[in-house]
């Protein structure tokens, strides 16, 4: 089956799929025909579907993607922007969690939901580790608790900077700071050598994050684990990631234990208007 087909019967000749098509691979000799297929269509093809999910008469198909199989809209799902601004200004990092489990279903469905985040190329480059057993998370806790005490005794300017000597005396005094007692810890990897890995796992878990506030989830950027992760490989290898990749980031998972009722106040945009 070819990458692309159209039936000329649908098509309107609006020229919206030609508009679109972020590779350009889609062309129309003039506004009375219909799209054709550059030579190339197949080598530059994205596979991002937008041809398929803006055609409004459902003329065009992929072989990978048909019309029928995109869900369509639903207007009244849609966030008036007095909704979208309270979600957004809502969502708080919780470092305090329950120590009920999150059930499966929920972590797969933020994986589902992260997978949909914008991605360079659309080459949706993300592997996964999900860190189910809160034990496991506070093993490896510990681990990067042995990289905090490398830093400190090694480079002393940046663990300053990090703050990492207060971690240290914090965990010591039975203060977990790195994953923060969260029953579960997400990890997302790659190939190292993708050079946009970093910008696309940080979509994702932004995707993620926003996702499991509406879950009544409790979310924070696990930054030390990631950070450890990609320059202490004992901590690499007991997360157990394949060797071709790096960490793109880690976001703690779990209940929040409490709620809050207010939205703190944040400094206004710095702006220079060009």
């Amino acid at each position: 089956m070819p990458l692309f087909t159209i039936d000329p019967d649908k098509c309107n000749r609006d020229g919206i799929c030609v508009s679109e098509c972020p590779s350009r691979v889609i062309l129309t000799e003039s506004p009375k025909d219909v799209p054709i297929f550059a030579p190339d269509a197949e080598e530059h093809c994205l596979q991002c579907g937008h041809c398929v999910s803006v055609c409004p008469e459902g003329a065009l198909s992929l072989s990978w993607l048909k019309p029928d199989e995109c869900p369509s809209l639903d207007p009244k799902l849609l966030l008036t922007p007095d909704q979208a601004e309270q979600f957004l200004a809502f969502r708080r990092s919780i470092r305090t969690f329950r120590k009920k489990p999150v059930e499966r279903d929920k972590l797969e469905k933020l994986l589902e939901i992260a997978c949909g985040a914008p991605s360079a190329k659309n080459a949706q480059p993300w592997h996964w580790l999900v860190v189910e057993d809160a034990a496991q998370v506070r093993h490896l806790a510990g681990i990067v608790m042995d990289w905090v005490r490398m830093i400190i005794r090694d480079r002393p300017e940046v663990a300053e900077q990090m703050k990492l000597p207060r971690v240290l005396e914090a965990w010591e005094n039975g203060d977990e700071r790195i994953c923060r007692g969260a029953p579960h810890v997400i990890v997302v990897h790659g190939d190292k050598d993708w050079p946009f890995g970093s910008e696309d796992g940080a979509l994702a878990l932004s995707h993620l994050d926003l996702y499991a506030s509406a879950m009544g989830l409790g979310t924070c950027w696990g930054g030390y684990l990631y950070t450890a992760a990609n320059n202490y490989p004992p901590l690499f290898e007991a997360m157990g990631l394949p060797s071709g990749h790096r960490a793109y980031g880690a976001m703690m998972v779990g209940y929040p234990k409490f709620k809050y009722p207010r939205i703190p106040r944040r400094n206004p945009p710095r702006v220079v208007w060009a």
